[in-house]
């Protein structure tokens, strides 16, 4: 299962879509398949603001609860309501349907810290 090319990734298992100052963000197809069925997602509030590696939400399957960090800092301007009624989407489209939030950047360069597709999937081979 190789990672999306055009995707940034976290060593906490999510993914960073950029584009403009705008950041889309949810988890990895590895992170889903590893927690299983997802039955609840907790997410923030639009208008919060995010720093980097800093807790957001959380994701709870029926094995755990696992918690969601902020690849890069930023102000939340978009919540994928979906996830409150559909969670069973991230278990089924983790890169396109189940997007998390979306973060207005303060600094995108944060973005050049996170791991490529190739970096990501070496993590995950390990």
């Amino acid at each position: 299962m190789a990672s999306p090319k055009e995707l940034r990734y976290s060593e906490e298992h999510e993914w960073v879509k950029v584009e403009g100052n705008i950041v889309r963000v949810g988890i990895t197809d590895f992170a889903q398949s590893e927690l299983g069925d997802i039955v609840f997602v907790e997410l923030p509030e639009v208008g919060t603001e995010l720093k980097v590696n800093e807790p957001f939400g959380s994701v709870e399957s029926v094995k755990t609860v696992s918690e969601l960090y902020a690849p890069v800092s930023g102000k939340v301007v978009a919540v994928n309501e979906e996830l409150n009624d559909s969670p069973e989407l991230v278990n089924e489209s983790p890169y396109e349907k189940a997007w998390m939030i979306e973060l207005e950047a303060n600094d995108l360069s944060e973005v050049d810290h996170l791991l490529s597709s190739e970096g990501y999937d070496k993590l995950i081979s390990e």
